[in-house]
């Protein structure tokens, strides 16, 4: 779908648009819209609102043929709530009713125009990035892996929002962040739902030398011989029941100074998690092919502020590789050395995210960055405690990390990608004891995804730090199945805003 802006100043021009179809809003009150009172110089859309065709309510939907006067072939009216002041989430609501209509229509072009400017604690800029991302996902299929693409109606293949002349330049910089955050999340979306014998460690690889080579990245990818080298003791010890070769790819994104710290994202590539000798049940494993969202995230992320041509120094990190069981898999008591030289007992090998996180949170260090995310389909607990709206955010307790956590939390709110930030204490460090080595791979039960987040903290008092555990966002089941591009929302716009020339 290709975007564009259509600049209009004042009513008159409004009813003039020659495209398909235009989309204007109604509210509840039957009020219209400045965009329709424009179209409504007849009194068409007054009757048509006046007989209940539609409601106003958030996300209904008329479409009207062939009003004299208008010069769109089409008008789509779209329910914006109560308020005239509109609330975000009805905003969202109706966007995603208009590109479902916008996806079944004969036409191949519309116009957009909702008050992008009237949403409640958020600006135009934000309601253009987000119509993007709405119209974007509903037109996402996965289809490749079947014999035959399933036939999808002609629908719109070109939008156009309608907004002031004055607002033209910032407008197109919205739609831009909007399409390049759409383009990251669909590669996200594509490498989750892809099945683990093709999406392997090496296919992964391949993709971060394929996004380096489009666009001029920096690319490293180390192989068992290099890993071994280096003492990441932890990452290869949950390779062993794999033929699969492990991976560690390090992805640069160098568009800052020369001598600015650099964000490092770390991103959980887990291909395919059968939980190793402590075997998950068989319903649902799977599902276990999206361990690797927090890995596709990264690139996600990377395809994004590339496409962007982002201002700021960038470092990606991808530890990958199966956990699966066979006569060479770790058992439960085996116990490894990390890179950091810390020695880790295996009570559980299904907890094996940590373990491969653990030896690169040790070999970023060598970055010195300016601050460290690392993103993992961590735990379930997670999902218990948070469900499947919020992803868990974690990080240490003082005042550089709660501004770090600050950070995130408000750039998951902008991007409509939410995080919830959970504690990490000394106390629940207790749970991680080991009466033959450093450190536990799990605590317990209790507290399971917090326990993992302080088995990361150990590797990590070297540098400023946060962990997403998107265990419960990454993916959806049932009959929607499949992956959902998050968090890459939230990362990219973490990233702009910290690219903002105010921060420097």
């Amino acid at each position: 779908m290709d975007f564009s802006i259509k600049t209009i100043d004042g009513k008159s021009t409004t009813a003039q648009v020659k495209t398909g179809c235009i989309a204007v809003g109604v509210f509840e009150n039957k009020k219209l819209t400045e965009a329709a009172q424009a179209l409504n110089h007849k009194g068409d859309i007054t009757a048509a609102v006046k007989s209940g065709d539609i409601t106003g309510k958030p996300g209904s939907t008329l479409l009207i043929r062939g009003i004299d006067g208008v010069a769109a072939e089409r008008i789509l009216l779209v329910g914006l709530g109560k308020d005239q002041s509109i609330g975000s989430k009805d905003f969202l609501t109706a966007t995603q009713a208009a590109a479902r209509v916008f996806a079944s229509l004969g036409a191949g072009d519309a116009v957009v125009a909702l008050p992008f400017d009237q949403i409640k604690e958020r600006d135009a800029d934000w309601a253009l990035c987000s119509s993007v991302l709405a119209l974007r996902d509903n037109l996402y299929r996965f289809d490749r892996m079947k014999s035959k693409d399933e036939p999808l109606p002609a629908g719109v293949k070109k939008v156009a929002f309608a907004v002031p002349a004055s607002t033209a330049d910032a407008a197109k910089a919205a739609v831009a962040q909007g399409v390049a955050q759409a383009n990251g999340m669909e590669l996200t979306k594509d490498l989750g739902n892809l099945p683990p014998n093709i999406c392997t460690p090496t296919y992964l690889a391949n993709t971060a030398k394929k996004l380096a080579k489009e666009y001029r990245l920096g690319v490293e990818v180390l192989d068992r011989k290099q890993l071994q080298a280096l003492k990441m003791g932890s990452f290869l010890g949950v390779t062993n029941g794999s033929e699969e070769p492990p991976k560690f790819i390090v992805l640069k994104h160098m568009g800052g100074k020369a001598k600015d710290a650099p964000i490092v994202l770390v991103g959980k590539g887990i291909t395919f998690d059968s939980g190793g000798i402590s075997l998950k049940p068989g319903a649902g494993m799977d599902e276990m092919k999206y361990d690797m969202c927090g890995a596709a995230s990264v690139l996600g992320t990377f395809r994004a502020i590339a496409e962007l041509k982002l201002k700021l120094n960038v470092i990606g990190v991808i530890p990958t590789c199966e956990n699966m069981p066979s006569g060479r898999a770790t058992k439960p008591g085996d116990i490894f050395t990390s890179m950091s030289g810390q020695t880790i007992e295996v009570l559980n090998t299904d907890a094996e995210g940590r373990l491969i996180l653990c030896d690169a949170l040790t070999y970023v260090e060598r970055f010195k960055p300016a601050a460290v995310v690392d993103i993992a389909t961590l735990t379930g607990a997670c999902v218990t405690a948070l469900g499947h709206h919020n992803s868990g955010l974690f990080s240490r307790h003082d005042a550089e990390h709660d501004a770090l956590a600050e950070e995130l939390l408000a750039a998951g709110k902008k991007s409509n990608d939410t995080a919830w930030r959970m504690p990490i204490e000394d106390s629940y460090q207790e749970q991680l004891k080991s009466n033959f080595a450093d450190i536990a791979n799990i605590g317990g039960p209790p507290g399971g995804s917090i326990t993992a987040a302080c088995f990361l903290e150990r590797f990590t008092r070297k540098y400023t730090w946060a962990h997403l555990d998107i265990a419960g966002t990454a993916w959806k089941s049932g009959p929607a199945k499949g992956a959902t591009g998050r968090p890459v929302p939230l990362l990219t716009t973490f990233l702009i805003d910290r690219a903002a020339p105010s921060r420097k």
